[in-house]
């Protein structure tokens, strides 16, 4: 599997967390990282670069100009060497433990349905009571909408084949946009529960109320995606 991870300015977080995921990992399965460096201005990529002799399965990515998350995360998908995507946070809050119940999961559900995202559900989410009170509403809401039977949508923990994520219409934001677009596509989505971690270090780069119109946006944007999509089969 190819483990994909989009980061911004994450020094203090990136390298302990590879050093979980190996130790989560290693002996288990047959897997490569790469992590997106989304155009960082701190010493994320030169600590990455450092790494790289030890720790012989990563990959780094470094970006031109900053894209945000989904750009980073498009990158990292196109240019994994295996079929099976996880994508994790950069921060640490995603825990690196949860990877075998996830990739479990996809086994099981991929079996039956290829087609499938399984995504984590943090239900016990170490954010700020306003953060998590947003987050709450904005799931609230696109799920009545997109009716993308999850209850977690942002989770940054997820389990998807890579043909299928690079099926989906890339734009901005369209990370939290995933169990809808499988959906729409015909594809079976499964919520996991997960562990949340508090953040150690750093402040979020990413998912700020401050986007809240490019959000809705977006929204009224998937909503037009999916009525608008061409899914027609010749019979001869």
């Amino acid at each position: 599997m190819t483990i994909v991870i989009p980061v911004h300015n994450e020094e203090a977080n990136i390298i302990p967390l590879l050093v979980e995921i190996r130790q989560c990992l290693d002996g288990k399965y047959d897997y490569e990282v790469i992590v997106v460096d989304d155009h960082s201005t701190d010493n994320t990529e030169s600590l990455l670069r450092k790494s790289i002799d030890e720790y012989p399965v990563l990959r780094i990515i470094r970006l031109k100009r900053r894209g945000g998350q989904s750009g980073a995360v498009l990158q990292g998908v196109r240019a994994a060497g295996y079929p099976l995507i996880v994508t994790l946070d950069g921060d640490g809050q995603n825990d690196p433990a949860d990877i075998e119940a996830l990739v479990a999961c996809y086994r099981q559900t991929s079996s039956r349905t290829p087609r499938c995202v399984i995504i984590g559900n943090r239900h016990r989410r170490r954010d700020s009571m306003w953060r998590k009170f947003s987050s709450k509403i904005a799931n609230s809401v696109r799920g009545g909408i997109l009716h993308d039977k999850t209850p977690d949508s942002g989770c940054g923990i997820k389990a998807f084949p890579r043909d299928f994520f690079l099926e989906f219409p890339a734009f901005d934001h369209m990370h939290r946009f995933l169990p809808a677009l499988a959906c729409q596509r015909g594809g079976t989505v499964v919520s996991l529960d997960v562990h949340h971690r508090p953040r150690k270090s750093g402040a979020s780069h990413y998912g700020s109320l401050d986007r809240l119109m490019e959000g809705i946006i977006d929204l009224l944007g998937v909503v037009w995606l999916g009525h608008r999509r061409i899914d027609n089969e010749a019979v001869k």
